[in-house]
């Protein structure tokens, strides 16, 4: 998918009629100048010919115009919506709203902004590194897409990025198994006194 969206992304810096070096296009991008290569490729492949202007001032022009849907989506779209989900008593709704949220994040806001921790987000954050740090189990009350919310303790062992998100890698007491855990769904935590 990130592939993908990657191509897109390159389509519509390139549909401006600019030109564009490898180097820039890496940059807005954030890949490989080999990846950039890899993107033209598959875009020739498709049929939508990027040119390419040799020499030290070269780089990818597309001289001819692809129509494209546009991106309607903004930053307050997808901010908006914890607003309605963290005030949602309905299980159902609140699962279709955050749903929506997760297909605005894949549309606008991967390869457009990074979202960093928020206020809410940074002491969870804070809590889960502090107990993979010192080995400490963490009991979390956590939203579930299919089961709602539901009580887990788990035993942390990583933080990660992905697709824009903070997520933890943890031991499920509970499910007996390494499962990940979205750190925006997780409504409640505490730092138990129990190592693991």
């Amino acid at each position: 998918m990130a592939k993908l969206s990657n191509i897109l992304l390159m389509l519509q810096y390139l549909q401006t009629g600019r030109k564009y070096s490898v180097k820039e296009l890496s940059n807005l991008l954030e890949v490989s100048e080999r990846q950039i290569r890899c993107y033209k490729e598959e875009l020739d492949k498709s049929g939508i010919y990027v040119d390419t202007i040799m020499g030290p001032y070269g780089g990818y022009v597309l001289n001819n115009s692809i129509r494209m849907p546009l991106r309607h989506f903004k930053k307050s779209d997808y901010t908006i919506l914890n607003k309605y989900i963290n005030q949602e008593k309905d299980s159902k709704l609140k699962e279709s709203l955050i749903i929506l949220q997760d297909k605005i994040k894949g549309v606008y806001i991967s390869n457009q902004e990074k979202i960093t921790l928020k206020d809410d987000l940074l002491s969870t954050y804070n809590c889960l590194t502090r107990a993979i740090k010192e080995r400490r189990k963490v009991k979390i009350t956590y939203y579930s897409y299919n089961k709602g919310e539901n009580e887990r303790i788990i035993c942390p062992a990583e933080m990660f990025l992905f697709q824009d998100g903070w997520y933890c890698a943890a031991f499920c007491l509970l499910k007996q198994d390494i499962r990940h855990f979205e750190l925006r769904r997780i409504i409640k935590y505490e730092l138990l006194k129990e190592n693991f």
